[in-house]
This record gives structure tokens, sequence and C-alpha cells, in this order.
């Protein structure tokens, strides 16, 4: 496993303080923040998921913890939309240039919208994807906000 992808480079180039945690990856997983929270030993609290969606159209991201599920109507109204929806796989795969459960916020190909989940900030570390399956990174989740110009608010359902 190639620990240098376009997530590490956009994290060293902001110049993020991370660390990176590798684990055995199951395609078979029902919830695959959930399988990457057990795996590397850690409150699925911290582990947070990488979501793709559209606000009236647009591509926007969404970061929340792994064993939470996303507030559409929040997503819209974070980006002062009227409605939300997922994006499919395989237009978010083309959109970020990562493919599913391999999506990072940290360097896609375009940058889009992004917001974290606010209650992801009280903790001292979060994990986030790091641009491939099987790999997550570690950091400050003030220091994720700022790297991805993200905005935090209350995504939850």
């Amino acid at each position: 496993m190639s620990k240098t992808t376009p997530a590490t480079l956009a994290l060293q180039k902001a110049g993020v303080a991370f660390s990176l945690h590798s684990y055995e990856y199951d395609p078979s997983a029902e919830r695959i923040g959930l399988q990457a929270a057990e795996a590397i030993g850690e409150l699925p609290s911290r582990v947070l998921k990488t979501l793709m969606a559209e606000v009236d159209g647009k591509p926007v991201c969404a970061v929340i913890p792994s064993d939470r599920e996303v507030s559409m109507k929040k997503l819209a109204a974070t980006f002062g939309g009227k409605s939300a929806q997922m994006m499919r796989p395989a237009d978010a795969e083309r959109a970020t240039g990562y493919r599913v459960g391999g999506i990072s916020p940290f360097g896609q190909r375009r940058l889009v919208p992004t917001a974290i989940e606010e209650s992801a900030l009280q903790e001292e570390h979060v994990y986030m994807n790091g641009g491939q399956r099987g790999l997550q990174v570690r950091l400050k989740p003030a220091d994720a906000l700022a790297a991805l110009k993200a905005k935090a608010a209350s995504l939850i359902a």
C-alpha cells in the first residue's frame, strides 16, 4: 500500500501535522466507516466519513462521524440550498479522483465546498480517509477545518 496519495500530499503542502494509520479494508463491510474505526481500535465518533453530495445540483463534501447519518435538510441549509441528495458512487469517484471507500476530503480533483460536523471539533484528534482504501490520517480537527477551508456545521440527523 502506497503511503503517498493526493490527500497526504495536500496535507503536507498545507503544513498540517498528521500521522498515517493502515488497516485491513473489508469491501464487504456494511458500513465502511465503522469497519475502519473497529480495525484501528478507535471510537466511531473520532473516525469521520467523507460523503459526497449535491446541493441544488452542485457538488459538496460533508465530513461526519462514522456512526452517524447526515441530515439532507441540514446539509442543504449549510450551503444555502433548498435540497440535497447523495452523489451517485460513480459520480463521486469521477468528481474526486478517488474510489468509493477511499474518498478523502483532502486532495480531491476540484475544491468543493466542504462542511465538517461541528461535534467533531470537540475531539482532540480525528481520523479521516487518507485517499485510499485501508488508509486513515490522524490529525487535529481544527487543522482539517483550516486545510479544507471548510465550515463547521450541524450536519447529523
